[in-house]
């Protein structure tokens, strides 16, 4: 899967992934609208509206970025309805050749991540027949178990040829309470490489073409950490959030790439989702909620193709 979103990217030239993180208050009153009137205004109605929200985007943008990543607390936050929609999305989205990452950040013991990476990336058994669950093309993964998280992933991204992305310096505010604490035994170097060595170590068993199925996360808004983390995972893609409504511009993503203009992939959520609700986008209203996310990702792609010069 690693080689189908490298070329992805290559043949729409953004490296960028479209965060599908709904919220109620994102979606135009005329969706709304027509959901409840069907179902009501109840857990049904809601996941319906967040679905056919999603839709009007991706159809939208379909044809200019190579992956879209769903927010799973998104959509569980409206129960199994969500949860319906999640997978409604998940499948439109494969429907129009995107690549899907699931940003379910799972990590648990053992045998909990078996469960976990079976049912997001993998088949799970039913007497003589195996049934794909939600069936992502990459997720999210949280590595701090250790690696007995962290291997049930791996044994099922080499079976099914899948992807994750480690949570290794995420972008909010707080993360440097732990991940940037030092580490006396290992030279005094932050938890933060140390999980980047871990990452590159897992990377080397996993191997597309030229990039491994195992990338980071690493947040826009830390590009000197994000200098330091590239040349630790070479092999690795590298996720970053916090791109445009959390802080990350253009110019902040330079050190994430390699020398070969590919290794990263730049995520957006509600500055593209939510673009009609941007004063710079408000002249497309709410009717013209998809045109103005498409807006937004042509500019996005316009302003990370002059930081890459």
């Amino acid at each position: 899967m690693i080689n189908k979103l490298v070329e992805k990217i290559k043949k729409t030239g953004a490296p960028i992934v479209v965060g599908l993180d709904p919220m109620l208050k994102y979606v135009p009153s005329f969706i709304k609208e027509k959901a409840f009137s069907e179902y009501g205004e109840t857990l049904e109605g809601a996941g319906e509206a967040i679905f056919e929200y999603n839709k009007g985007i991706v159809e939208a943008v379909c044809d200019l970025v190579p992956a879209v990543k769903p927010q799973i607390a998104m959509y569980e936050q409206f129960g199994i309805p969500g949860l319906i929609a999640f997978k409604r999305t998940v499948d439109l989205c494969k429907e129009k050749g995107l690549v899907v990452i699931g940003d379910i950040k799972r990590g648990d013991i053992g045998s909990t991540s078996s469960a976990y990476a079976v049912g997001h990336l993998g088949k799970v058994s039913v007497g003589p027949n195996s049934y794909y669950g939600f069936n992502e093309d990459f997720v999210t993964v949280n590595p701090y178990l250790g690696s007995d998280g962290v291997n049930p992933f791996l044994d099922v991204c080499r079976e099914e040829k899948k992807g994750i992305f480690v949570l290794v310096k995420t972008s909010n505010p707080s993360s440097g309470e732990l991940q940037d604490k030092k580490i006396q035994d290992d030279n005094g170097k932050p938890l933060y490489e140390l999980v980047g060595e871990y990452v590159d170590k897992w990377a080397s068993s996993c191997m597309g073409d030229k990039y491994s199925y195992i990338g980071a996360v690493v947040g826009a808004t830390y590009p000197e950490m994000g200098k330091v983390l590239r040349k630790i995972m070479p092999k690795s893609y590298i996720l970053v959030p916090g791109y445009g409504a959390q802080g990350g511009k253009g110019k902040d993503l330079i050190h994430f790439f390699n020398d070969d203009g590919l290794g990263a992939i730049i995520n957006s959520s509600r500055g593209i989702i939510a673009a009609y609700q941007n004063e710079k986008y408000a002249s497309y209203g709410e009717s013209g909620y998809a045109d103005a996310s498409r807006a937004a990702v042509l500019d996005m792609k316009q302003d990370i193709a002059e930081a890459l010069g």
